[in-house]
């Protein structure tokens, strides 16, 4: 017995000691911690003044663009300091090291896309001096805030730098057309599972539809609460005329919608076909070539080191080979080795169409802009001072070869079928100026944009485009509010805006009919259900008692808007449905608002909307049975030039600017109006903020910066 506690004892040296070396091997291969006092140093060239206002939103004023881009990435760090390194880490293919195993299919991708290949060829002659210097600036900024916070920074972070910012860029943009999706297909086929139903409005109406006059913008995209793709609200003003009120995410230093002083625009998703897949015959006797044209070619195949957090400092690092075939990135499953060539590859300038963008000051210079052709997707609403309004179904369409089904899976043994241009900005789907007066999107097809006879017509477009063909309920809607009234005007605009209703167009009604002409035969709840649902008016008011049902069911059973698979039979959902409410509620028709939440802090309260509806909450079910609303609506703006061009605007966030400071009375102040349905003034300019202010400081000034 005593030699077996000697061998037991020995063992756990032996595994202690190889742990030991294990961790002491990867910290010597670990580059050396900078110093701090570098970044403090370099905080002295940026001249950025933070002016906070009575709700906690950000104006960050500077004598050049760089000044405010600094000013601004501070600002920002000081809610929101650990999604933004999160986001940086991820983009460097990094995140596994802090977050473990679950973060190393991110980091994959990273090498998969060739993000830093990318970034490395193409920041320095792909980007202007003027784009680097405010890029690099913002990476200054997160750098100074992470040395006055150390204890904040995780291991490997510092230092940023701007080619940091491009590659978030790089990394995020294909994800929003779906490219995501497309490598879930591949990679898991018959995966079950259904993808939380999001999306955005865009509407902009023009002088010839206001009952006033007056031009309106309508900004208005659904993102998670909180997250790397949480909207935060600043409003930006250099004296080189960078001067933008609108929505950025963690890590991004430009306005991504939102306004200047001559213009606006709103962003939708869209997902046209922009990724395209390819079978590889692989060589049986050499799995490392693939048939193109007739001959064995041979993979380019890189290393992907991945470094993944075990458990406190234990570290390991996985290495997996990444195959690059002439089509692009290469995946083998078990259904085969593909092949995938999308939209976005190999670019860098998105960073220049956004500043670009942010600056133009008439319609000529952003369609200059939108020209540059950098963003791989994404709808645009537009409107101006002039009365302009617009839209644009934007995206970087590949210039494919006809008489091909480009939305299946391609032979990957002819070079013909790859794609190496993309079609000109003016052959990109695009309505201006129409007739009608207005134009929206709510992550429908381009062909339903604006009144009947303005809209674009399919066979004006190849179908190798692409171009997506379906309707939500937020268009129907859009139709029957915006596009009914022939002079709309402010009160009618926001009521349009914070419509509850579903349309009996939509997917939902079409579920209610086919669920109400069950025979209910001896089931008691299914009759007394399908007498609800007959009864009720397709609204989402928190006192309605349809509601929680109607939704309840249609979460189930609504095929999911941004690409996965269909829910279940709408019958066997609303039995779901009724189990559900029964068990937590007691009856079938509580009032919509005890089940629909929202929750931030400590403030629960009930809030009208719902799923797919232009008043958007998409809620995650709770152990109790309720909704605890996690995306949908969140910051929302409306912009208004009037019939004399001046510029007014409002907005509303979910919670507030103290993304993560749940002590700060700026962690859920808008909640209340955003349940409401209330805005408040966005204080453009100096004379507007002026009154206003709860805070005024220097982050380049040391002591200024770690008193406030």
């Amino acid at each position: 017995m005593r030699y077996l506690k000697f061998a037991g004892l020995a063992l756990a040296l032996i595994v202690a000691c190889g742990m030991a070396s294990i961790i002491a091997l990867d910290r010597l291969a670990q580059p050396n911690a900078p110093d701090p006092a570098v970044f403090l140093a370099r905080a002295s060239n940026y001249h950025a003044r933070i002016v906070r206002d009575n709700f906690g939103v950000p104006h960050i004023f500077g004598k050049r663009d760089a000044d405010v881009a600094f000013g601004f990435a501070f600002a920002h760090c000081e809610e929101d300091f650990a999604t933004i390194q999160d986001v940086a880490l991820a983009s460097r293919g990094q995140l596994a090291a802090s977050e473990g195993y679950h973060a190393a299919v991110t980091d994959y991708l990273v090498h998969l896309f060739r993000v830093w290949e990318t970034v490395n060829a193409r920041y320095a002659k792909g980007l202007p001096a003027d784009v680097r210097s405010v890029v690099e600036a913002y990476a200054d900024g997160i750098n100074y805030y992470a040395a006055l916070h150390p204890e904040l920074v995780k291991p490997g972070l510092l230092p940023l730098t701007g080619k940091d910012v491009v590659a978030g860029f790089v990394f995020k943009t294909p994800f929003f057309y779906g490219l995501d999706n497309v490598l879930k297909k591949l990679t898991a086929p018959a995966a079950n599972g259904k993808a939380v139903p999001v999306g955005s409005n865009g509407v902009a109406v023009g002088p010839s539809r206001s009952a006033d006059g007056a031009t309106r913008l309508l900004v208005n995209s659904h993102q998670p609460y909180v997250g790397p793709v949480a909207w935060y609200e600043a409003v930006l003003e250099s004296g080189e005329g960078w001067h933008v009120a609108g929505g950025f995410f963690p890590g991004t230093p430009f306005m991504l919608h939102g306004h200047n002083a001559h213009l606006g625009w709103a962003n939708t998703v869209n997902e046209p076909h922009l990724a395209d897949v390819y079978r590889l015959t692989i060589n049986p006797r050499n799995d490392h070539q693939y048939r193109l044209d007739g001959r064995w070619r041979d993979f380019r195949i890189e290393d992907a080191a991945i470094r993944i957090k075990i458990f406190g400092p234990l570290m390991w690092t996985v290495h997996r080979d990444v195959l690059f075939a002439a089509q692009g990135p290469v995946l083998k499953t078990d259904h085969g080795v593909f092949a995938i060539r999308y939209a976005g590859m190999n670019e860098v300038r998105q960073v220049l169409q956004y500043y670009r963008l942010n600056k133009a000051r008439n319609l000529a210079e952003w369609r200059a802009a939108m020209a540059l052709q950098a963003l791989p997707s994404i709808n645009y609403v537009y409107a101006d001072e002039k009365g302009n309004i617009g839209y644009v179904y934007n995206g970087q369409f590949p210039a494919r070869k006809p008489g091909f089904d480009w939305k299946h899976v391609l032979p990957g043994d002819r070079s013909d079928l790859i794609w190496h241009r993309y079609l000109p900005f003016d052959k990109v789907p695009q309505i201006w100026n129409p007739k009608s007066g207005f134009v929206f999107n709510s992550n429908n097809t381009p062909f339903q944009a604006t009144g009947a006879s303005d809209n674009l017509k399919p066979a004006s477009f190849p179908a190798w485009m692409g171009i997506q063909t379906n309707m939500t309920n937020r268009a129907w809607r859009a139709l029957e509010t915006f596009g009914a009234d022939r002079a709309i005007g402010a009160d009618a605009f926001r009521r349009y805006k914070f419509d509850l209703a579903y349309s009996r167009r939509s997917e939902l009604a079409r579920e209610i009919a086919e669920v109400v002409t069950v025979d209910p035969k001896a089931d008691g709840d299914l009759k007394a259900a399908q007498q609800i649902l007959r009864g009720w008016d397709f609204r989402t008011d928190r006192r309605n008692r349809g509601a929680a049902l109607a939704v309840l069911m249609g979460m189930r059973a609504a095929p999911a808007e941004e690409g996965g698979p269909p829910g279940m039979k709408p019958l066997d959902a609303l039995k779901q449905a009724i189990a559900l409410l029964k068990a937590h509620f007691g009856r079938l028709d509580p009032e919509w608002g005890r089940v629909n939440r929202i929750r931030r802090g400590k403030l629960d309260l009930a809030i009208d909307g719902g799923p797919d509806v232009y008043r958007a909450v998409y809620g995650r079910e709770q152990p109790d049975g309720t909704l605890s609303a996690q995306g949908g609506d969140t910051f929302i703006m409306f912009v208004t030039w009037d019939k004399a061009g001046k510029l007014s605007s409002e907005s509303i966030h979910q919670f507030g600017s103290a993304t993560l400071d749940s002590s700060s009375r700026h962690y859920a102040d808008q909640t209340p109006l955003f349940v409401a349905m209330k805005t408040k003034p966005v204080l453009f300019t100096r004379d507007m903020l002026r009154g206003h202010i709860e805070a005024d400081y220097r982050p380049g000034d040391r002591e200024s910066a770690l008193r406030h």
